[in-house]
């Protein structure tokens, strides 16, 4: 049986692709990411897209993937009612056909999505986070934009993360300093650094966050995965 793969879409943007073939995208943006590794017309199969907030960087190409894929929409209801509405997308392919909220858990089949909170801002509802628990058992917590908060060790042991992707890029969310400490109160076993390099103002690499993860959680593992790149975890 096939193995999980996680592909980096970008800044935030991710193509995980489960053991049994669902691929589940996160926060697509594509038109107009300076790192963007493809066209939004490129991706011709999706199961789910998850969108965390709707800020431009996260929520760009979500609509457009969905109405193309037939793929379920997940996000807070206020965040997809607005891209409902914006690119007229059928309820049906909607999660619960208004979507969920911080604290809830849909399950397709073998996968279930855990809705989280997250400390940032929105236009429409609070930003979020998702725990995706995988068929295989595979935990994968993608934290969306986020400060550090002190509930991240809660969710560690709710949900026994396997592979966090976790924003370093300080300006708009954690820095490395604090994207070390999450992956600490996460006890996650490994980490994908995220959220970094795509603008001027945000930390250009991911070398600061090595470092501190090195010096502090030597057994965590840190994949930096490039855009457009695919790692098997």
């Amino acid at each position: 049986m096939a193995a999980v793969k996680v592909k980096s879409l970008g800044h935030a943007g991710f193509q995980i692709t489960s053991e049994k073939g669902k691929i589940i995208i996160v926060d697509p943006w594509l038109t107009g990411n300076p790192l963007a590794p493809c066209k939004p017309e490129e991706i011709v199969k999706a199961d789910f897209v998850l969108v965390t907030h709707d800020h431009f960087d996260h929520v760009a190409d979500a609509a457009g993937i969905v109405k193309a894929t037939g793929a379920t929409l997940i996000g807070a209801p206020e965040t997809v009612g607005r891209l409902k509405q914006e690119a007229q997308i059928p309820e049906a392919q909607i999660v619960y056909g208004m979507g969920m909220n911080i604290g809830g858990t849909v399950k397709f089949d073998d996968i279930a999505v855990t809705m989280t909170q997250a400390f940032h801002s929105s236009q429409t509802a609070s930003p979020v986070g998702y725990i995706i628990k995988l068929e295989n058992g595979y935990t994968i917590y993608h934290a969306g934009d986020t400060g550090i908060f002190s509930s991240m060790k809660i969710l560690g042991e709710l949900y026994k993360i396997d592979l966090a992707l976790l924003p370093i890029g300080g300006v708009f969310t954690m820095d490395p300093a604090q994207a070390a400490m999450a992956a600490k109160l996460l006890g996650t076993g490994k980490v994908i650094p995220m959220h970094y390099k795509t603008f001027p103002i945000l930390e250009q690499d991911a070398s600061s966050f090595q470092q501190i993860m090195k010096k502090d959680l030597p057994a965590v593992g840190v994949v930096t995965v490039e855009p457009g790149q695919e790692v098997t975890v």
